[in-house]
């Protein structure tokens, strides 16, 4: 048993499933299906835990998954209390590349979409540039059905082979693949723990009181299983928060944003912020500026 299969529900009848979500928060363990999955976020902020890549989502924001990759959506604390009125609204296209489809997808005209899939098995987020236009796909495909909706499904398909400059997610597929189901349920477990309390002086103890290892044992467990150590992934986490906090249009500063990431130091958070992302915070929100303009 791997790491918690999850069934899509779908007719016998169906290639193409189309999957409307509008509830509190998102699937909360991490999980992975032999389909793959196009989801296009309508409402709602987060992250994107899919392997051990990161990525913050918010409206708009679409992903392609790649079959079988371990995943889940995770949102800010505030969406899981009791009291809260946050919704997410979403629309998921799954399939399964090789179930129904498989002999379509052998035809020589379909080599563009077979690139595509064998390219990006892992998955990738689609450009903010394009997610206009590939919205509209999306709904052509909800809006349809029986072979209309197979035949605006490989529009759709075709549209996404044609983009330029993709980058796929670095997933460590390899390792999660072959966790089973119990070391699965303790890795969504650390990675809640720290998605929940990234902005606070998380310590080792705190993970390995978690997990119920010794700090040697759970520093090997968690890089065999993520390809991160245990600080690498906390950064990540806090970096990805700041970029939210960064392209959400409203902050005090870049310092305001550091200390309430979870970062003590201002410096400390620009090097790392340039580690991950190539440049300055300040450069991140103007160059996102300028790509929404």
């Amino acid at each position: 048993m791997k790491v918690l299969p999850f069934t899509i529900s779908h007719s016998f009848q169906q290639s193409v499933i189309v999957k409307k979500e509008h509830q509190p928060f998102f699937y909360t363990h991490l999980h992975r299906h032999d389909e793959i999955q196009l989801t296009w976020i309508q409402e709602g902020e987060g992250t994107l835990v899919v392997g051990n890549t990161m990525e913050p989502f918010t409206a708009d924001d679409i992903f392609f998954l790649g079959a079988n990759i371990p995943h889940v959506l995770r949102h800010d604390p505030s969406y899981y209390v009791p009291e809260s009125t946050k919704k997410i609204r979403a629309t998921t296209i799954f399939f399964n590349p090789k179930g129904k489809l498989a002999a379509v997808l052998e035809l020589p005209e379909m080599e563009p979409v077979k690139v595509l899939l064998q390219k990006f098995k892992e998955g990738f987020k689609v450009p903010i540039v394009c997610q206009r236009t590939l919205a509209k796909h999306i709904t052509q495909v909800i809006n349809s059905q029986n072979f209309e909706r197979l035949f605006t499904f490989f529009g759709l398909m075709f549209y996404l082979a044609s983009l330029k400059n993709l980058h796929p997610f670095s997933t460590h597929s390899a390792e999660m693949l072959t966790v089973r189901e119990a070391e699965g349920v303790k890795i969504g477990k650390i990675y809640n723990y720290i998605l929940q309390h990234f902005a606070t002086d998380i310590k080792l103890d705190d993970i390995t009181g978690i997990a119920h290892m010794t700090p040697q044992a759970f520093c090997r467990y968690f890089k065999k299983h993520t390809g991160h150590t245990f600080i690498s992934f906390l950064h990540e986490v806090r970096i990805h928060e700041a970029c939210k906090r960064l392209t959400g249009g409203s902050y005090e500063s870049i310092g305001s944003i550091a200390y309430t990431c979870g970062f003590n130091n201002i410096t400390h958070f620009n090097r790392i912020f340039k580690k991950l992302k190539g440049c300055n915070p300040k450069e991140y929100a103007d160059t996102f500026s300028k790509n929404i303009a």
